[in-house]
């Protein structure tokens, strides 16, 4: 089971998007059959079947093992993730193209850049999952606490001066065999936990 597992079919989406099929993958987190999920969950077996068949066709769950108890063979699955990202991938014509209206200060740009983020990695992550390669990626996270919005003002700009420096020295365009990368650099107030 991986901990995060980008979706990028848009009928998979779909399918996660259920209630009770996004439930059903929670409890999956530890394997299951669809008799055990019925108590957890307090629906019909039946019913638990035909929503874990959905998840199945889709890759979203997987057979761990089947047990025989008398006439009948228990199916037991399991999430294939702890949890799942839908990739704006999945909503093809209208997801967000930070390419259209580059704006370093506005927020839907910098939620575009996210979602660009969101569907490369995703990308990469399942191109490099089938080739049974690992994926080389690097990411940083950190919390800062201006005094003002003058302060910020002036971090923002320092920080990007002291970026395009490092990138100027590490950028090679004529580089033999090298690969391209992308960097992405944000700032966006902290969201409080209520």
């Amino acid at each position: 089971m991986f901990d995060v597992e980008v979706i990028e079919d848009p009928a998979a989406a779909e399918v996660s998007l259920d209630p009770v099929r996004s439930r059903l993958l929670a409890e999956l987190a530890e394997p299951g059959s669809a008799t055990t999920l019925a108590n957890r969950v307090g629906i019909g077996r039946q019913k638990v079947n035909y929503h874990l068949r959905a998840l199945e066709r889709h890759g979203l769950v997987e057979l761990v093992e089947e047990r025989r108890k008398g006439n009948v063979t228990e199916r037991v699955l399991q999430a294939t993730a702890s949890s799942y990202v839908i990739s704006p991938a999945a909503l093809s014509a209208v997801q967000p193209d930070p390419e259209r209206a580059p704006d370093r200060l506005s927020a839907r740009w910098l939620l575009a850049l996210a979602s660009r983020l969101v569907r490369d990695v995703g990308t990469l992550l399942t191109g490099a999952t089938k080739s049974h390669k690992r994926l080389a990626t690097f990411a940083l996270d950190g919390e800062i606490r201006f005094a003002s919005a003058a302060d910020r003002a002036a971090f923002a700009e320092e920080l990007a001066h002291t970026v395009t420096t490092l990138i100027g020295r590490y950028h090679d365009e004529n580089a033999e065999g090298g690969r391209d990368h992308r960097l992405i650099v944000a700032i966006h107030p902290k969201v409080r936990s209520t």
